[in-house]
């Protein structure tokens, strides 16, 4: 399906991809190698029925990328999420893996891979965090799928639980294990995988550290730009995650 843009093109706000605007009811996104299999990604999750994600419909007259427009709430940035809405978005990760579990991505497959996976397991969303989040009509949405590539179920939800349930330095280890527990167990994580999520989640922190901050050496955007704005909070967040890996543990057995 080829869409054709239209008059009245709108910069989104917030902490957006540049050159990314709302036409109507799309969203147009610059294209990337990787714009082709995200698009396959995102028609798979439509065809086998999983809703919270958008529906992918082509190229304008620009070539850019046009997806379905998801109006509703964005998520919040701090993770402070009440007790229901933290295990039901726990539960939207654990539906969306079941969903990919089966996905066969074209061949060749090309996909921005901004943080090395620590295993390649299916196709993980990668920055499934509260600014990708939208509370709307038909539930919990999540958005911006360009850094969707290769990794682990448990990679993927050592950042999302980070960064839902707001596991960081402002908060003390005994609520912040409290909101974990409740994040896995919405996701419905086995208990034989719980110890190495504990373990995972001060690496999973750091290496988005080791991106921004190499994204500053080499002035690569956004990367250089984030890492001006919250290079300080991932390496205290990785330091917080790492000195208390045995509150997380006991909270998850």
């Amino acid at each position: 399906m080829t869409s054709h843009p239209a008059d009245g093109e709108t910069a989104l706000v917030g902490n957006v991809t540049a050159g990314v605007v709302r036409v109507g009811d799309t969203v147009r996104r610059p294209v990337g190698p990787w714009t082709a299999s995200v698009d396959a990604l995102l028609r798979h999750l439509h065809e086998v029925g999983f809703t919270a994600a958008p529906r992918p419909l082509g190229r304008d007259e620009a070539g850019r990328q046009v997806l379905e427009y998801v109006p509703g709430e964005v998520g919040d940035p701090t993770g402070t999420y009440p007790p229901a809405d933290l295990a039901a978005i726990g539960r939207l990760l654990r539906d969306y893996h079941d969903a990919v579990a089966d996905f066969v991505p074209p061949a060749p497959a090309v996909w921005n891979e901004v943080i090395p996976p620590d295993a390649e397991e299916l196709v993980c969303h990668n920055d499934a965090a509260p600014w990708n989040l939208i509370r709307s009509a038909r539930g919990w949405v999540l958005i911006d799928w360009d850094a969707a590539a290769p990794g682990s179920r448990l990679w993927d939800l050592a950042y999302s639980a980070q960064s839902m349930a707001g596991l960081h330095a402002a908060r003390t280890p005994d609520d912040a294990a409290d909101r974990l527990r409740i994040f896995v167990d919405g996701y419905g994580l086995d208990p034989a995988r719980r110890p190495a999520l504990a373990a995972l989640l001060g690496r999973r922190a750091r290496a988005m550290y080791d991106l921004l901050r190499a994204g500053a050496r080499d002035q690569r955007q956004p990367w250089a730009r984030i890492w001006t704005e919250d290079g300080p909070y991932w390496r205290e967040t990785a330091e917080y995650l790492d000195t208390h890996r045995d509150h997380w543990t006991t909270a998850l057995r």
